[in-house]
């Protein structure tokens, strides 16, 4: 299958793209102290000498025959029949994550070391920011399921450290527990997956088990399918594990940033797209991800038109946007490169919008609250200039990214020309219109209005360390999406990977779809303008509000719904158990002890040590015996 280059071979080193800022993590969480002064330099240092390397090792792969190079580095597990090699696959697919996620994890570092200057604790926050990216480089890289599962559960322990970082606060402690339960619940699913591809095929390489995953039934074929996408639904934050996502946001800016544009989020679609072999043989486990994704998506923009939090805001249209990724791999050939088109545009401009959202949190003594903002454009030109190319990015302005991308999803979906296409594709065409009015309701919320800052608050750029990165997201908001879909397709970079694209039928026009979407955007930005920008915002969110707002501001009920279904029957249960354990079990145990403790007692009471008692129980013994003998011998 792959290529294996000589141990001086420039993709042999690739091992050096995780080592490179596992070690920075390692030297600032051992060195202590002693590296305060130039921790964050050593941290940022590494992820970018990663990403230099990274687009060093895909030029060079550009050159290999058939694009995939597997690197053998040493036996990871050996014992029975279980025999896993630790080992790389980089190939176009993991070349796409590897360069996202070290560039923009890149420029997020750069960011924190303004963002975090004041923090006395800023060395271990670079220590944590460089396990996170470490760990999110051997899922993507790991050349097997198992190295991946690694990287899976790297990535969630790094997620709640970060999550935790201001752990003093008993918001972000929550906030850390919530997303760490919450994504074991779906790790039981990758890991229930791994042990069935193990015990049906004897492998868990990639190579192995695309290779014989068509000899599976249907039925084991689809349970796999269905077992990935329950881990993919956790560590991505799609339905019914969604809830998780919004409330990181009690982290630092850089780790929302970080988290929701190039890394944690992504690793869901990672996986399915990854696993595309399967889900080529299941039509039933794709039609699933088909409904997960429109239905999170949906989710997503109804929640992110409520929420007054800047960053919660955000928060739930990367609920949305990943929805449209998941849609897009649903959909199996027809929309993988789709999927990650939007992946690559959605990490440029949601990274933008979560470090713009720092910027202005940066301004305004770290208020969130968007009813306390206003009038903001003039007061931080650049974080306005960044933050509104990102906006109409996301929200498909014509020729930015989100517009060929976001697009481009629409258009494979209702090319199904089923039920289910016009089905899915109805609810992302409104969701694009909702996406559009809770963006637009932001911006003029944030930078439009009368001022409405307290007393004391005196806002102000953000340095050049914090606005270099903004500004390099921003340029890529802009251009990405062109570059990906029409001057370098995508589709032609993954083609070793997923296969030569087919020609689409189209069963209504791209440039008919394109107009309508574009309308149905203007809108939704035509209604932000009237519901708010004509509008006094007040500084106190109403209370009597419709029960579909008030349901909005609740998420939907998502954890209400999650509580009444999993976490108090769950409780009862385990206090069921205990009692049982306690009072049956334990009561078994105890009671058995008791008893023979009471009968030892008393026959030790029989113990008198008087010679004559002894002699008396012999005769008396004898007695019995002689007597049921004569018994036995007269009947």
């Amino acid at each position: 299958m792959a290529e294996v280059l000589p141990a001086e071979g420039l993709l042999a080193t690739s091992w050096l793209l995780i080592a490179l800022p596992l070690a920075g993590a390692a030297v600032l969480l051992l060195g202590g102290r002693r590296t305060d002064r130039w921790g964050h330099l050593l941290g940022t240092g590494t992820v970018v000498a990663a990403f230099l390397l990274a687009v060093l090792c895909t030029v060079r792969l550009a050159d290999v025959e058939g694009r995939s190079v597997d690197v053998d580095l040493f036996t990871f597990i050996s014992t029975g029949e279980l025999d896993v090699r630790a080992g790389l696959l980089y190939d176009p697919l993991s070349a796409v994550f590897v360069l996202l996620i070290t560039g923009v994890g890149a420029l997020i570092h750069v960011y924190s070391i303004g963002y975090m200057a004041h923090d006395p604790a800023r060395r271990r926050f670079f220590a944590y920011l460089n396990l996170f990216v470490a760990a999110m480089l051997l899922l993507v890289l790991g050349n097997s399921y198992v190295a991946l599962y690694v990287g899976w559960e790297g990535v969630g322990l790094a997620s709640y450290l970060l999550i935790a970082f201001w752990y003093t606060r008993p918001g972000a402690a929550t906030a850390a527990k919530k997303a760490f339960i919450m994504n074991r619940v779906g790790d039981v699913g990758l890991a229930l997956a791994i042990f069935v591809m193990f015990a049906q095929l004897g492998t868990t390489s990639y190579e192995g088990v695309f290779g014989a995953v068509g000899t599976l039934a249907g039925g084991t074929v689809t349970a796999l399918g269905l077992l990935l996408l329950l881990g993919a639904c956790g560590k991505s934050g799609q339905f019914p594990l969604q809830a998780w996502l919004p409330d990181a946001m009690e982290g630092p800016t850089p780790v929302s940033a970080l988290i929701h544009a190039a890394t944690m989020v992504t690793a869901g679609v990672y996986l399915i797209a990854r696993s595309a072999p399967i889900y080529d043989l299941s039509e039933t486990a794709r039609t699933v991800v088909m409904a997960v994704g429109a239905l999170t998506l949906l989710i997503g923009a109804i929640a992110g038109c409520a929420f007054d939090d800047i960053k919660k805001v955000l928060a739930y249209s990367t609920v949305s946007q990943i929805g449209y990724m998941f849609l897009a791999v649903g959909l199996g050939p027809a929309g993988y490169v789709a999927a990650l088109a939007h992946l690559l545009a959605h990490g440029f401009f949601k990274a933008g919008l979560f470090l713009g959202a720092g910027s202005v949190m940066h301004a305004m003594h770290d208020q969130v609250d968007m009813r306390r903002f206003g009038g903001l454009w003039n007061k931080l030109p650049i974080t306005f200039g960044t933050f509104g190319l990102g906006y109409l990015a996301l929200i498909g302005f014509p020729f930015l990214s989100g517009f060929f991308t976001k697009d481009a999803i629409i258009e494979a979906t209702l090319d199904r020309d089923d039920w289910l296409g016009w089905t899915t594709g109805g609810v992302a065409v409104l969701a694009a219109g909702l996406t559009a009015f809770y963006m637009t309701r932001l911006m003029l919320m944030t930078f439009f209005g009368r001022p409405r800052w307290e007393d004391g608050v005196h806002p102000h750029e953000a340095p050049p360390v914090m606005t270099v990165p903004m500004v390099a997201l921003a340029v890529g908001s802009v251009f990405s999406g062109a570059l990906l879909v029409a001057v370098f397709p995508l589709s032609d970079w993954l083609e070793p990977v997923f296969g030569e694209p087919e020609e689409a039928e189209h069963v209504i026009e791209p440039f008919i779809i394109g107009i309508a979407l574009t309308v149905i955007m203007a809108l939704g930005v035509l209604a932000a303008w009237l519901f708010v920008g004509r509008r006094e915002v007040p500084v106190t969110a109403p209370v009597r509000v419709s029960p579909v707002t008030r349901a909005a501001r609740n998420a939907l009920y998502a954890d209400t719904i999650n509580e009444s279904l999993f976490m108090r029957p769950g409780q009862w249960l385990t206090r069921a158990l205990v009692w049982v354990d306690n009072r049956g079990v334990d009561g078994a145990v105890n009671g058995l002890a008791a008893g023979l403790g009471g009968s030892s007692s008393r026959l030790g009471r029989t113990q008198t040590g008087f010679v004559r008692t002894y002699a008396l129980g012999m005769l008396g013994g004898a007695v019995l015996v002689a007597g049921a003998l004569l018994a036995v011998t007269s009947g």
